[in-house]
């Protein structure tokens, strides 16, 4: 299917020119506006009747939901709110957030008031309850997350989906760390509220993390937790106790991250000759940690810029295109290393350091 995109690659000119000219909600000149349509006649290109006819009654504005709820780490919803107000005016767009919790509410007030031209949706859950909505709606949305449907049934239902593809970045800590000789990990992941209310991207990294640990012969275990010290120092208390030859730990808790290496440090426990630790965060988390994290990066400006990008082409008259999953990438850093010596059941006792044996 031809795009919006490859209209702009042929006739040599950014994705918004193309836009502007399919609208014509600014004044383009006559040897731009030929070239462009020589490349839709070209590479046939043919715009969406629907987009079409939202276009005489343009806004101009971008929809944003972004609910704060509960266990949510802000900056980084904040990194990718910022990320998609740039890129929309890029575009010629201004961008309206809805930071309520109001479900399929917000959904309704969009379509009914005609407030906006397009919907970006984050925090997606599994199952989502603002996704019925969002497929009847005229104007069209785009989620920053995924639900439960698969690629293609969210394509041909009229949405589409960006997100990191968090499955293949929890499976990547468990590859990285297995293949350093650790069979023993814990995960401290997202607070239990994120859990508890089907939260799309942390229910889709356990369950990478746990394939990959079933295929490694890596011996998982989980526990959410709030990002306070208190709680880190509870839960980390728990898994020496309940796994006392844990060797790594995997974080998917920006909030959780100083606290648990100032815990390691006060308990004596050397990251990483004691302890291998793993993080899925933006960064500039990983970057700037008291030790520098092997991390999966969250790429939230990525996911900002893809999200306005495919409105913009819905809004020029292309199909929904279903789902794309930015695949994850592994920085190895100063916090993972190889199972110590000192983990070994054959170690002595007083070199463990409160490890017990594996």
């Amino acid at each position: 299917m031809v795009t919006l995109a490859d209209v702009a690659r042929h006739a040599g000119v950014s994705a918004s020119t193309v836009s502007y000219v399919l609208s014509g909600k600014r004044s383009i000149s006559a040897p731009t506006r030929e070239r462009i349509q020589h490349s839709i006649d070209t590479l046939g290109y043919r715009p969406h009747a629907g987009a079409r006819a939202l276009a005489s009654s343009r806004t101009d504005i971008l929809a944003l939901m972004m609910p704060l709820r509960t266990g949510l780490y802000v900056p980084v919803m904040m990194e990718i709110a910022m990320a998609v107000t740039t890129t929309a005016r890029s575009h010629g767009y201004d961008v309206l957030l809805l930071t309520g919790e109001e479900g399929p509410e917000a959904v309704r007030r969009v379509e009914g008031s005609a407030i906006a031209d397009a919907m970006i949706v984050m925090d997606v859950g599994l199952d989502d309850p603002r996704l019925p909505w969002l497929r009847e709606a005229a104007r069209p949305a785009v989620l920053i997350g995924l639900p439960t449907e698969t690629a293609d049934a969210v394509g041909t239902r009229g949405l589409d989906c960006v997100d990191l593809d968090f499955e293949a970045a929890g499976a990547r800590c468990v590859e990285h760390l297995a293949g350093l000789g650790h069979t023993r990990v814990a995960v401290l992941g997202e607070p239990p509220a994120v859990y508890e209310r089907g939260t799309g991207f942390a229910a889709r990294t356990l369950t990478g993390l746990r394939a990959a640990a079933d295929r490694h012969g890596v011996g998982l275990l989980h526990r959410p937790v709030d990002g306070t010290y208190a709680a880190v120092a509870a839960a980390v208390a728990r898994v020496f106790e309940e796994r006392p030859g844990t060797t790594a730990l995997v974080v998917q808790n920006e909030a959780a991250v100083e606290p648990l290496l100032a815990l390691l440090r006060h308990q004596g426990r050397a990251v990483p000759e004691d302890v291998s630790v793993v993080a899925i965060c933006p960064d500039q988390v990983a970057v700037h940690a008291s030790v520098p994290l092997t991390a999966v990066s969250v790429p939230a400006r990525e996911m900002g810029r893809l999200a306005v990008e495919r409105l913009v082409g819905r809004l020029a008259g292309e199909e929904p295109r279903g789902t794309e999953l930015i695949a994850p990438r592994l920085t190895p850093r100063a916090s993972t290393g190889p199972v110590a010596a000192l983990a070994s059941p054959d170690a002595p006792t007083e070199d463990r350091r409160g490890h017990g044996g594996r």
